[in-house]
């Protein structure tokens, strides 16, 4: 079964499996996907399920429906399509795909607890001044997608200040939104300075600053960076 994942700024808050034929979406409480926020219509969006396809229709909102970036009327929804309303966030999952998705979830990605202990100081870095807070607030939105191996496809929103990626005792990396960008920095690896790779090229033990379509190499997979369009 398909479900919609609701979160905003990268916590989840809610899911709501889709087991009825519609869902309207907006911020008055006769809505199935209630979302109170002033930047959400009151009847903001629909969603529309037809045997086993989904179907995205914005219901002429204010601030208008998007989909993976893009502002959108009417969608056929695909695993993995994440749509904006105002400030939150509710991705589409495939009931057929969830399953490997968790599954590369827990090959790799990292949790937070586990990625600070290995971390250590090494991201230390100075508290950041009202300028660089500014800044860090129109920072694009990026993500990561899986250019090789079974999960070739899926994609990592990096929507967390520090995203860790990788197999522990194999190679671990992390990438840091910072005011200026996006960093990658090696964290650990099962043999001595095996760094990870940017467009082929190890990064070393510094962190390094990512552009668009640069492609990572991380424990065996690799992995494009792209900024959200």
């Amino acid at each position: 079964m398909a479900r919609l994942v609701l979160s905003l700024d990268g916590q989840s808050l809610a899911e709501y499996n889709m087991s009825r034929e519609r869902y309207t979406i907006g911020r008055l409480p006769d809505n199935d996907i209630r979302i109170d926020n002033p930047a959400v219509s009151g009847h903001h969006a629909l969603i529309i399920n037809i045997l086993n396809d989904s179907f995205l229709e914005d219901l002429n909102s204010t601030n208008g429906t998007y989909v993976n970036g893009k502002i959108v009327k009417k969608h056929a929804l695909q695993h993995g399509d994440v749509i904006t309303v105002g400030h939150h966030a509710l991705r589409f999952v495939d009931g057929e795909n969830d399953e490997e998705d968790d599954e590369f979830a827990k090959t790799m990605l990292i949790r937070p607890n586990e990625a600070a202990g290995m971390l250590g100081a090494r991201l230390a870095t100075p508290a950041p001044s009202a300028r660089a807070g500014a800044a860090a607030a129109v920072l694009p939105r990026a993500k990561l997608q899986v250019l090789s191996g079974q999960f070739a496809g899926r994609e990592v929103e990096l929507v967390k200040t520090l995203t860790t990626l990788g197999r522990p005792g194999v190679q671990v990396a992390a990438i840091t939104r910072r005011a200026d960008g996006y960093y990658i920095v090696h964290v650990e690896s099962g043999r001595e300075d095996d760094f990870p790779l940017v467009n082929g090229v190890p990064i070393g033990a510094q962190a390094r600053k990512l552009q668009d379509n640069d492609v990572v190499q991380l424990a065996g997979v690799k992995m494009g960076f792209f900024f959200a369009t």
